[in-house]
């Protein structure tokens, strides 16, 4: 059953430097090798794996979506819609390998891996140092140096504009 040739391991090249975003990464890294390693097991553990890695999977990209919309991301911003693209894609292979399709999630973890690569370089690398330039703190919220001119977070409104996977226009 198992389409991967390769073992899925952590690699520096993911690092964004920034600890909790690490952290994050390395458990859904973490999160794809456990899968990874269940493929040619029995179908329940399989399912278990894979039921944790997409759980983990809603909670790690909203967090990240609640720093975009923190920092004054576009609400229909490119990083956002991506994960949202994903866990679709994720929900339907679940609802299709319980349909009988049981060669799906095998199929998914290579992609999965290279998207997740690929992602983690550049626009998870872009919030990183979005986060880094405002001072912004994952556990308070609080900037200690936001972006002069315009309106604050407490406004309710943006708090400065983003391009590239910041904005709706990437």
């Amino acid at each position: 059953m198992s389409e991967i040739t390769t073992a899925i391991v952590w690699n520096d090249q993911l690092l964004n430097h920034h600890p909790e975003m690490d952290a994050t990464h390395r458990e859904f890294v973490d999160h794809l090798a456990q899968v990874q390693a269940a493929l040619d097991g029995p179908q329940d553990e399989l399912l278990a794996r894979y039921d944790a890695m997409l759980e983990h999977t809603v909670e790690h990209f909203a967090q990240e979506d609640r720093w975009m919309k923190d920092l004054g991301f576009s609400a229909d911003n490119c990083h956002s819609s991506q994960h949202g693209q994903v866990l679709a894609v994720m929900r339907e292979v679940r609802r299709q390998h319980a349909e009988g399709q049981s060669d799906l999630i095998g199929r998914l973890l290579p992609e999965l891996m290279t998207w997740f690569e690929n992602h983690a370089q550049a626009a998870d690398a872009g919030l990183a140092g979005s986060m880094e330039d405002v001072g912004y703190d994952v556990r308070s919220g609080v900037m200690t140096n936001p972006p002069r001119g315009g309106a604050s977070a407490e406004d309710g409104e943006p708090v400065t504009e983003h391009g590239g996977c910041g904005s709706s226009s990437c």
